[in-house]
């Protein structure tokens, strides 16, 4: 067991501190879940400890990072893998050298190395993991990048976890896992230690963590306990804290209000100083010093009073600084000419030879909020292109009602560029309910001002997410909308479907948000007894 230390950590992007006089400990055995909004640091955290930006105040740690994700050469995944591990084909080169040249000392060396780090049994160690994981054994001899986004997240995980004497910073795995292997990964690991974990699937973190490690508003805290149990006792902080919110500007007020008396009794004791004229009367030459020292007394009384009212204030704004805010959105839903918006009959995506999935018939009514669910490369994304029109190779009809206006939240945001007003034009929306939008989503004002492509990939899902908000529409189609998206902004997201219904189509891997939100799951399969 050993600690990393953070002490007075302090870091920022400009004028803009992302991190201010933030101190906590961590012990590297535990299982740890990082959360936070989009935008508050996360991944900018994660780098400070990797070394690889400069910063105010200590980390202390004896440990060595790696960082997920990461990038993977060409070839066989067995030998990728393998030399993730470790440097195992360079050893092995360099011990056959060795006794080439009968240097028996280097050939010692290099193989005390080689077994240390588990050379002699890495490929049926690898073959273990990747079990655990879900994994063929077939899978480790094809080409690396032949894999599916989601079969190359699970064996680079597995890479990371043999190698020795390391901590891991594990940055948002599941966007490329279906909720399949959400669940395999979480068992995964649940049965490690040693990691910082960024995610926002709240049931993903409550199978796998121990620890929750939060960046508030104004702090960072750590708290022993999974998500859910973090989320339960910041809910009742915030509670309390808001319960406390009228007496303490109650207080505010009634601190306000006697810092001016105070001011006011000071401006009458220096208008009586000066109010004696020493030429009028004699009385007034003995008078004067007196009133002058008693007026200089009350004067420095109340200064010293408005002073401790000034902390006093100032102390108690402080306590409502934590509490998050989350203002309810609305979606901008036309109403339907008639009930039956979209009919597929018989539909099947044909790539090659075999069909992704079963011919499926599906009518999508009014207010239906249907989730498309099945394991990567199902079809699922596919099957949302040809609705949209797409040219997409199928058999079966796809019947959409005439004038029907749809708005599409895609997968990607790589094509964001420019700034939101160029957006914003681009999209037809109106760019006031479009900005409007993104502050109620936890967008800054600065960064209405900055091009897209500076955006962190979380607050680049918002613009999608905000466009496809601020643009009136019968049938909503969003293909993994939540992806990068923080747990506070999913939970406006619920509870605006839940509010407006309207009728949309989604593929998302988030087990609750499907569960809050649909109200038909159509699974897509190619097996008859799915």
């Amino acid at each position: 067991m050993s600690l990393i230390s953070v002490q007075n950590l302090s870091f920022a992007y400009g004028n803009d501190f992302i991190f201010q006089n933030a101190s906590f400990r961590i012990d590297t055995n535990w299982k740890i879940g990082f959360v936070g909004r989009n935008g508050r640091g996360k991944t900018t955290f994660l780098r400070l400890l990797m070394g690889e930006m400069a910063y105010g105040g200590t980390i202390e740690t004896s440990e060595s990072f790696d960082y997920f994700p990461f990038s993977m050469p060409d070839g066989i995944a067995m030998e990728v893998i393998k030399n993730r591990v470790a440097p195992f084909s360079q050893w092995e080169s360099d011990m056959e050298h060795a006794l080439s040249i009968g240097d028996l000392e280097q050939f010692g060396e290099i193989q005390e190395l080689y077994q240390a780090n588990d050379g002699y049994c890495i490929e049926e160690l690898i073959i273990k993991e990747a079990n655990k994981l879900g994994l063929p054994e077939s899978i480790l001899k094809r080409e690396f990048d032949t894999l599916s986004y989601g079969e190359q997240t699970k064996l680079m995980l597995a890479a990371l976890f043999l190698r020795k004497n390391r901590f891991l910073l594990i940055d948002e795995p599941t966007n490329h896992l279906d909720m399949e292997g959400r669940r395999i990964v979480a068992k995964y690991l649940s049965g490690k230690q040693g990691f910082i974990l960024v995610s926002h699937d709240r049931k993903f973190l409550d199978n796998c963590v121990d620890h929750i490690l939060s960046i508030n508003k104004n702090t960072i805290e750590v708290i022993a306990g999974n998500y859910s149990l973090w989320q339960g006792n910041k809910d009742r902080q915030d509670r309390y804290e808001l319960e406390q919110e009228g007496q303490l500007k109650k207080e505010i007020r009634r601190l306000e209000k006697t810092k001016k008396e105070k001011a006011a009794w000071s401006d009458a004791a220096e208008r009586r100083k000066i109010g004696f004229d020493p030429v009028k009367t004699e009385k007034s030459l003995t008078r004067r010093p007196n009133e002058g020292a008693k007026a200089k007394k009350l004067m420095k009384r109340a200064k010293a009073v408005q002073a401790r009212q000034d902390a006093a204030i100032e102390e108690k704004t402080k306590l409502l600084h934590n509490i998050e805010s989350a203002e309810d959105l609305k979606i901008h839903v036309l109403p339907a000419k008639q009930s039956k918006l979209l009919q597929l009959k018989e539909v099947c995506i044909n790539y090659g030879a075999r069909p992704l999935f079963l011919p499926l018939d599906l009518t999508v009514l009014e207010g239906d909020r249907i989730a498309l669910s099945g394991p990567n490369g199902c079809g699922k994304s596919s099957l949302l292109r040809l609705i949209l029109g797409h040219t997409i190779p199928h058999t079966g009809q796809v019947q959409i009602t005439n004038r029907t206006i749809v708005s599409y939240v895609p997968q990607s945001t790589s094509h964001l560029a420019g700034t939101l007003k160029e957006y914003a034009g681009q999209m037809g929306i109106d760019e006031t309910l479009f900005k409007t939008i993104l502050r109620k989503l936890d967008f800054s004002r600065e960064l209405f001002d900055k091009k897209i492509e500076l955006f962190s990939a979380g607050q680049k899902k918002k613009v999608l997410l905000a466009g496809s908000l601020a643009q009136p529409a019968h049938l909503f189609i969003w293909d993994e909308p939540l992806n990068y998206i923080d747990v506070l902004s999913r939970i406006q997201i619920e509870n605006l479907l839940r509010e407006f219904q309207p009728t949309m189509i989604f593929v998302e891997h988030d087990e609750v948000f499907c569960q809050n939100t649909a109200n038909r799951m159509i699974l897509l399969s190619n097996k008859k007894d799915a």
